[in-house]
């Protein structure tokens, strides 16, 4: 079976979901996860969402 709607819901956003992550500040990574902080959302990468989950990195105001 081909796969030629992987990816779909990324081709409405800006630059196909990709930006800079405002926790690792990596860029060119997808940055699909909001976390909220103190009323403000932010828009991470995977593993940033993962990390601020298990306790490892936070959301630097």
């Amino acid at each position: 079976m081909s796969k030629a709607h992987r990816g779909k819901g990324l081709r409405d956003t800006v630059s196909r979901g990709r930006g800079t992550c405002p926790v690792c500040k990596r860029t060119g990574v997808k940055v699909l996860y909001e976390l909220e902080a103190e009323g403000v959302k932010y828009k991470v990468c995977k593993t940033c969402k993962a990390a601020v989950a298990h306790g490892k990195k936070t959301l630097a105001s």
